[in-house]
């Protein structure tokens, strides 16, 4: 049988499979894995559903009775490792300050399964308004759809097809392209990272009377692929930062102090951007995202009263006549499991204060302080992320910036409340592990609610049930927060947090950044010990609001937004050799959109239809160079923690540090022109 393009909803395919349900947690476990290390290293992490879709077409046309609606439910619970994943943004901060030693298993299951199915739950009911009413665009639910279908489309056309029911042209799916990206890429991450023959990073240093300034540019394969993702606009935002912090704040603060002696103009610009630039970078993150919430308040609103009417016994009776494609899970349904989330959510709080020097009372408080903002704040911002993904995607939604404004609600929440916890010896030292777990909760459902609906919008242009489609989120949260904590704990072993090492000896300069809990950490720290530098922050926030005023106006005159200010904090924020690779992939999308159009002009064709087959292309390329790299980053975080060494295969000593840093700038330029050539050849 040959299924159509969009199913209609009198047919009725198999969805909800077990062969679906194992190869989609198979694929869960692969990518919550690439997402946490590729999380750590840079803060960011890549939407896994077009990858997920691509990988589940090409396993499941090995069956003859596989459908759309199987592959579309592949997709649908592999993505959870996409989004879910995004508790490294805050969970790890609990290791840096000492409170953990490493990441209790139950506790981080437990927080991160009962955070992200709550965000399934709080989502269900805005899906009419916001998948099937709304002309939100959706970018990436819409991408997935569209590769679902053309992998539909291939495999009729495929028909007959040999004995075992493969598809004959099976790299037409795009899976050739992410295999190919995700070997380059993991050549490339292996011969730098295990071999040590390739380099990693280059920085130029000069100076201009006492200013010290930075030319950086790190060879991260992934990070070209990831900047090829956010494109042009979040690009430039991010090279905006990166000018605001190596171009202005640091050359200021370096003419203005003195440099100590011994110092060089590296460790002594580099302190001044740790301890003193990145605030700003805060400043810029948490305007930009207050104002993100602000913008959204209208339709967050809306979404909340749909909630509430969806639980009506009117709501429940017009849902139970609802054709297949509009059933979600019943009111009944939705208010259990979500009793039995806040329960589980319950008892992993009060195994988090166990250990606390306090009566059965206080602690109980505390709970019940904690999974009340948990459960609020995050019904509210579920909403908000949800529209955010359905207007620019679920990749460049500020996940990071919603956990940095619940961090400081909660941090003022327990200043308020928590005078008994904070009367006891190490209170203070409680109270921040305490605000950060709470925190974490919060990140989790807003990351699942960013992804959701995202997924929604792909099964409802496909034809999908959408009930079955949230069993398969709520199935994807469970086996993706088993996976955080063991791979959590292999890379805290095998290379450290900032700040943070494992044991003595270790190298500093591999230790992974976790920019997002590092920032979450200082600022908390800042608000209990009354230490945070405002100053730097209040001067971030100044910029911010500037940023804002001029987005604004550009977006008025230009109609588009051409300076995303969460993207330019991140900029100010993250390592420069982070955030310039990221920024060159950005450039090469927007040279690559430029060539392509100038041929579809000479050739007399549309530019979407023209180029529509090289697009793809890159799309797939650029992703599997994100796997490929991200894959190779927890293989040797685990050889180096078996191995108990810093770096058990190379093959060179440091003085060839010099000449591996030319061969890597080398090889980078090298696949980004590989790259341009793959994807022009399509055109």
């Amino acid at each position: 049988m040959t299924e159509p393009i969009r199913v209609p909803p009198e047919v009725t395919l198999p969805e909800l499979t077990f062969r679906g349900v194992l190869l989609g947690a198979l694929i869960t476990v692969i990518f919550t894995a690439s997402n946490v290390f590729l999380g750590l290293k840079v803060g960011l992490t890549f939407s896994s559903a077009i990858p997920a879709a691509v990988i589940s077409m090409s396993v499941l046309r090995m069956f003859k009775d596989a459908n759309i609606l199987e592959n579309n439910m592949v997709q649908t619970q592999a993505s959870a490792a996409g989004t879910l994943s995004a508790i490294i943004f805050i969970l790890p901060a609990l290791v840096m300050m000492g409170h953990w030693q490493g990441f209790p298993f139950w506790q981080t299951l437990g927080i991160c399964a009962a955070g992200g199915m709550l965000g399934v739950m709080f989502t269900i009911p805005l899906r009419h308004v916001m998948v099937v009413q709304s002309n939100l665009p959706y970018p990436e639910g819409v991408a997935a759809a569209e590769i679902l279908r053309v992998g539909s489309a291939e495999r009729a056309q495929d028909e007959p097809q040999d004995a075992a029911g493969a598809s004959a042209k099976p790299a037409a799916t795009g899976m050739g392209d992410i295999v190919a990206g995700g070997i380059a890429a993991a050549v490339v991450s292996f011969a730098a990272n295990g071999l040590r023959v390739l380099g990693d990073s280059v920085s130029g240093w000069f100076a201009l009377g006492g200013a010290v300034f930075r030319l950086p540019m790190g060879f991260s394969l992934a990070l070209l692929g990831a900047g090829y993702l956010i494109g042009i606009v979040a690009g430039l935002a991010m090279l905006t930062g990166l000018v605001i912090a190596w171009g202005i704040a640091v050359p200021i603060l370096t003419a203005m102090g003195d440099m100590p002696a011994g110092a060089t103009l590296a460790s002594y610009a580099t302190g001044l951007w740790s301890s003193q630039v990145r605030f700003i970078g805060a400043g810029v993150i948490a305007v930009g995202a207050i104002w993100t919430l602000a913008t959204l308040f209208v339709p967050m609103a809306r979404g909340v009263k749909a909630s509430f009417s969806a639980l009506t016994k009117e709501g429940a009776a017009r849902a139970g006549a609802a054709p297949r494609t509009e059933r979600d899970l019943s009111a009944g349904w939705i208010s259990a499991v979500t009793l039995v989330l806040v329960a589980i959510l319950v008892f992993t709080f009060q195994v988090f204060l166990s250990g606390t020097p306090l009566s059965s009372g206080a602690i109980w408080k505390l709970v019940a302080y904690a999974v009340l903002f948990a459960f609020v704040f995050g019904f509210l911002v579920a909403a908000a992320c949800g529209y955010m993904a359905g207007l620019v995607g679920s990749s460049t939604s500020p996940i990071s910036g919603v956990g940095i404004v619940a961090i400081v609600l909660v941090s003022v929440l327990m200043l308020g409340v928590g005078g008994d916890l904070m009367a006891l010896e190490n209170g203070v030292q409680m109270a921040i592990a305490l605000a950060i777990f709470s925190t974490s909760a919060v990140v989790a459902v807003a990351s699942i609610s960013n992804d959701n609906l995202q997924d929604l919008k792909t099964g409802w242009l496909v034809g999908a049930t959408p009930w079955r489609q949230q069993v398969a989120l709520l199935i994807g949260c469970v086996v993706g927060a088993a996976v955080i904590s063991p791979v959590l704990e292999l890379l805290y072993n095998a290379y450290g947090f900032a700040d943070a090492m494992p044991r003595e000896g270790m190298d500093p300069s591999q230790a992974l950044s976790a920019p997002q809990a590092t920032l979450m950490l200082a600022i908390t720290r800042g608000i209990f010990t009354h230490q945070l530098n405002w100053t730097m922050i209040l001067i971030g926030m100044a910029v911010g609001v500037g940023l804002i005023v001029v987005d604004e106006i550009l977006k008025r005159t230009c109609k588009v937004a051409r300076i995303p200010v969460l993207a330019v904090g991140i900029g100010i924020y993250l390592p420069p050799t982070v955030a310039a690779p990221i920024v060159a992939g950005a450039l090469l999308a927007w040279l690559l959109e430029g060539a392509l159009r100038r041929r579809a002009a000479a050739a007399g064709q549309p530019y979407e239809s023209y180029a529509e087959a090289a697009n793809r292309r890159g799309v797939l390329l650029a992703s599997g160079l994100i796997v490929g790299e991200s894959l190779v980053g927890v293989l040797m975080a685990a050889i180096i923690g078996a191995a108990g060494s810093e770096a058990p295969l190379a093959i060179v000593g440091e003085d060839f540090a010099g000449m591996a840093s030319y061969l890597g700038l080398a090889v980078f330029v090298l696949v980004a022109v590989l790259f341009w050539r793959r994807v022009m050849r399509l055109a």
